[in-house]
């Protein structure tokens, strides 16, 4: 099984953003920008592309896939 795995509150944490701060600038709710960064909800490729454009940093960076070892 895959899993992603987000690095979305580092960056905004380095840009000096709050929860709500981001979410304002990409027009979506805070819970939805917690939501992300606790791996609760995968965002689209549309949220994703404007998060990163927002924190000026790529997808890439923000988020990456991991192949979970589950027993």
């Amino acid at each position: 099984m895959t899993e992603l795995v987000a690095h979305l509150k580092t960056w905004r944490i380095e840009a000096g953003l709050t929860q709500q701060d981001l979410a304002e600038r990409i027009g979506v709710s805070r819970k939805t920008i917690n939501t992300v960064e606790n791996g609760v909800f995968v965002p689209s490729t549309v949220l994703a592309l404007k998060l990163a454009k927002t924190l000026g940093a790529t997808v890439e960076q923000l988020f990456e896939l991991h192949k979970a070892d589950h027993a």
